[in-house]
């Protein structure tokens, strides 16, 4: 059997709490002690956030067969984001050579995923609004927290060293996430909200 490329988890989790960030501090990879509002914390906490709401999607996506196969993708991606929160984790100088991070394979499959389901959606003449239907609507909540945790980490690589993997992978995800958001309503069959500037109050003769 061939190598993987990362090292399997190490984890025994026989306590859940500890008492040991009570005094607002945690510990990173490799021991050392950060408050807990520190960039680097903030950058793989959303993305922990993400990676909850990706969950919620997946359930969704999971109950039609028309999305199964989006299921399927986004779970693919859970395993990519708690890779990419591994690295982020770790300080530079503590990364092992097979220690979980993201890479260009993963930035690749993305956009294979985007210019293959984009192909089969109509041109957008308008920015559209999430909703529509759950799934599209959840969709929608993951690509906007996406970009935040995008900007936390381009934010904590002005201070500290951060794989440029990290910062691409984000970007090529928030996208995706869009076109997912847009193909889902295709393949359930539910009109695209579109944003129309004259239904607001304001607008209205």
């Amino acid at each position: 059997m061939a190598d993987t490329p990362f090292n399997e988890p190490r984890l025994a989790l026989n306590r859940i709490y500890t008492r040991g960030g009570d005094r607002g501090f945690t510990s990173l990879v490799g021991g050392q002690r950060v408050s807990k509002d520190a960039l680097r914390i903030e950058s793989y906490g959303t993305i922990d956030e993400l990676n909850s709401f990706v969950g919620l999607a997946v359930t969704s996506a999971a109950e039609r067969p028309a999305t199964l196969r989006l299921a399927e993708i986004l779970t693919r991606v859970q395993h990519e984001l708690f890779n990419l929160g591994s690295i982020l984790a770790t300080m530079p100088e503590d990364v092992h050579p097979r220690q979980p991070h993201v890479t260009g394979r993963d930035v690749e499959q993305l956009e294979r995923e985007i210019d293959e389901m984009n192909a089969a959606l109509p041109a957008l003449r308008s920015f559209v609004l999430p909703g529509g239907s759950r799934l599209n609507a959840e969709l929608h909540i993951c690509r906007t927290v996406c970009r935040r945790a995008e900007r936390i980490v381009v934010a904590l690589s002005k201070h500290e060293s951060v794989p440029e993997s990290a910062v691409t992978y984000l970007n090529r995800l928030s996208d995706a996430l869009f076109v997912y958001s847009r193909w889902s309503n295709r393949q359930l069959e539910v009109e695209e909200a579109l944003w129309r500037p004259n239904q607001a109050a304001s607008g209205l003769a």
